[in-house]
């Protein structure tokens, strides 16, 4: 399963660390063990359905946890019962400024 969210929380950080509930999110995803890319608007993971389910809501209540008022995230999943189901590298090695290499 690959996923894609952005969490929107309110607000973004506190004075000093302007995005540090976002990064509480962020956080999650990086010590979930899933491979991952933080993007400028969002953080896109993969892997198997029910630890993709845990670590997008993880991920949400972390900002809550961290000290945020409120979070809006958007979630978008993708799976697939195909033999070889796209991957985040297959979707996007040829668009890669580095020519694709990982």
């Amino acid at each position: 399963m690959i996923v894609e969210i952005e969490c929107l929380p309110r607000p973004y950080g506190e004075p000093g660390a302007p995005y540090s509930f976002v990064e509480a999110a962020i956080r999650v995803i990086q010590e979930s063990g899933l491979k991952y890319e933080v993007s400028a608007l969002g953080t896109t993971f993969e892997g198997e359905p029910e630890e993709a389910w845990r670590v997008a809501r993880a991920a949400h209540e972390a900002c809550l946890a961290a000290g945020a008022e409120s979070v809006l995230t958007i979630v978008k999943f993708s799976q697939s019962r195909m033999p070889n189901p796209p991957t985040m590298e297959s979707l996007t090695a040829k668009f890669r400024q580095d020519g694709g290499a990982a």
